[in-house]
C-alpha cells in the first residue's frame, strides 16, 4: 500500500493557492454549488499530519510573517498515522510573487529526520533532494518545532482540468510530540465554526468559480497555518519569558 501512495502523489507542483475563510454553512453550500463541476477525490475525509522544521530563532516562519516577495518552508507530511516503515514526504515549498512552488520526496519518517536534522540523505540523488539538501546546508541546524494537524476534503475537476478545492477543518496544532506518528491533538487555530478553502490551480478561476464566490460573498484571506501555530504556540511564550 505504501509504495501506492509513493507513486499516486504527485511530486512537483507550481500553481496559485488561494485561501477563503468560509462558515460552516457557507462550505456546505458551496460543496453544493459545486457538484455539477467538480467530485470528491477518492480519499475521501482524510487527516493531514505535518511537521515543520525551523531554525533556533525560528528565522523561517519569522520571515514569512512578513509577507515578503519570496518565502520558503520545510516540513513532513504524512496522510494517516505514520508507522516506522510507513511513507511520509519531505515537502519544500516556496512562494514567490504569489505563484508557488513545491517540490516533495517520498521515504520514512526516521530516514527524513535524519537527512534534515542531520544532513545525513539515503536516498538517491535527484534534482529535488539537491534542492532540498541546499535548503537543509543553507539554514544549518534545522529541528522539528510544531506539529500541525488538519481534516480534508478535497475536490478535483471532473473535466480534467488542474482546477482543485480543499476544504480544510480542525486545524490543530502543538509544539510537543512532534512525530508523525502520535494522534492528531492540540490548540485550535481556527475561529469556532469556520471552514478553511484554498483553491488551488496554475492558471484562472473558472467562471462558474467566481459566480460562486460573489453570490456568497466569499473573499480571498490570509491564512499561514504554521504562521498562526506560532502566534497562538511560539511567540505569545517567547514574549510572556521577557
Amino acid at each position: 500500500m505504501e509504495e501506492v501512495i509513493s507513486t499516486i502523489y504527485q511530486n512537483i507542483f507550481e500553481r496559485y493557492e488561494l485561501k477563503y475563510l468560509l462558515s460552516a454553512d457557507q462550505a456546505m453550500r458551496v460543496k453544493n454549488e459545486i457538484s455539477p463541476y467538480m467530485a470528491l477525490d477518492k480519499y475521501g475525509r482524510t487527516t493531514i499530519r505535518n511537521l515543520y522544521f525551523d531554525t533556533d530563532n525560528y528565522r523561517l516562519i519569522r520571515r514569512s510573517i512578513e509577507k515578503p516577495v519570496y518565502k520558503e518552508k520545510l516540513r513532513i507530511r504524512s496522510y494517516s498515522k505514520a508507522q516506522p516503515n510507513s511513507t511520509v514526504f519531505v515537502e519544500l515549498k516556496k512562494k514567490y510573487k504569489s505563484v508557488v512552488y513545491k517540490r516533495r520526496v517520498a521515504m520514512t519518517e526516521a530516514q527524513a529526520v535524519k537527512w534534515i536534522i542531520g544532513g545525513q540523505r539515503d536516498i538517491d540523488e535527484t534534482q529535488i533532494t539537491r534542492e532540498i539538501d541546499y535548503f537543509i546546508s543553507y539554514y544549518g541546524n534545522l529541528r522539528p518545532t510544531v506539529f500541525l494537524s488538519y481534516e480534508r476534503e478535497a475536490y478535483y475537476s471532473i473535466d480534467g482540468g488542474d482546477f482543485r478545492l480543499t476544504f480544510d477543518e480542525n486545524i490543530l496544532a502543538r509544539v510537543d510530540k512532534l512525530t508523525l506518528e502520535e494522534d492528531p491533538d492540540g490548540i485550535d487555530m481556527m475561529p469556532t465554526g469556520t471552514v478553511l478553502m484554498e483553491i488551488k490551480t496554475a492558471g484562472g478561476i473558472p467562471l462558474w468559480m467566481a459566480d460562486i464566490l460573489s453570490r456568497e460573498h466569499i473573499y480571498k484571506t490570509s491564512f499561514s497555518k504554521y504562521g498562526k501555530a506560532y502566534e497562538k504556540l511560539i511567540y505569545s511564550s517567547i514574549w510572556e519569558a521577557r
